[in-house]
């Protein structure tokens, strides 16, 4: 059991950071602001804005994410993701991130508009989120983030090869993973043990996920492959 001065120090040097869904609507707006003021004394390590499925959000992303760092000093980090777009698409949106001084990226290979479609790569785009980060990196030095998955991508044919490929992202210049939400802590430190074990020596970023709306947990919980423990059930419905 840890002693109340640890505890105090692991406090002290807690780093986080804040991800945020580009705002559909100005009342929207109005709350992500909100809400970034009210964390800003926390000072995070970065906020990043997602991505829309498809690349549906990228106006919005990239303006969301140039007004945070512009107006608070906040690094912020925009989501890339390999649908919907080409690699003369997504390197042309690197470098104008690049020349508004937005050094930090979120690389993945992103959702498909449709969730029920099998996912197949864009004609003439990164195909995955490995050659994404490969890709970023001869562009500029920037700072990237990549997805992991304690309890394995439903598309990851087993739990190791969910294990090999973050290396393979870590290898191509990826500087942290940061995993999909969890309900057990176990889950996550047997992971990261994993990782150890397989020569990653990358942060693995612990994700945390508050739950405001069961409903909608339930279903990114089914899209990523999460367990959602039977208590919460109880909590939530019952």
């Amino acid at each position: 059991m840890m002693t109340v001065q640890e505890i105090k120090a692991v406090r002290k040097n807690l780093k986080v950071s804040f991800e945020f869904f580009p705002p559909k609507t100005e009342k929207m707006e109005e709350t992500m602001w909100r809400s970034i003021r009210r964390l800003a004394p926390l000072n995070p390590s970065f906020v990043s804005v997602t991505y829309g499925a498809g690349g549906t959000t990228r106006g919005r992303t990239h303006g969301s994410v140039t007004r945070i760092q512009g107006e608070t000093g906040i690094p912020a980090a925009a989501h890339l993701t390999c649908v919907g777009h080409t690699k003369e698409e997504i390197d042309q949106i690197a470098r104008s991130y690049w020349n508004e001084g937005i050094r930090s990226i979120v690389a993945l290979r992103g959702d498909l508009p449709d969730a029920g479609d099998t996912y197949e790569p864009t004609p003439g785009g990164y195909a995955y989120a490995v050659d994404l980060v490969a890709g970023l990196k001869e562009i500029a030095d920037f700072d990237i983030s990549v997805s992991a998955y304690p309890e394995t991508h439903p598309d990851a044919p087993s739990a190791d090869f969910e294990i090999e490929y973050l290396k393979r992202k870590i290898d191509a210049g990826a500087n942290r993973a940061i995993t999909q939400f969890f309900f057990d802590n176990e889950t996550y430190l047997r992971f990261r043990d994993k990782c150890v074990a397989a020569g990653i020596d990358a942060p693995i970023v612990p994700g945390i996920l508050p739950v405001t709306n069961f409903g909608s947990l339930l279903k990114f919980a089914d899209m990523c492959g999460a367990s959602v423990p039977q208590r919460l059930h109880w909590r939530f419905e019952g």
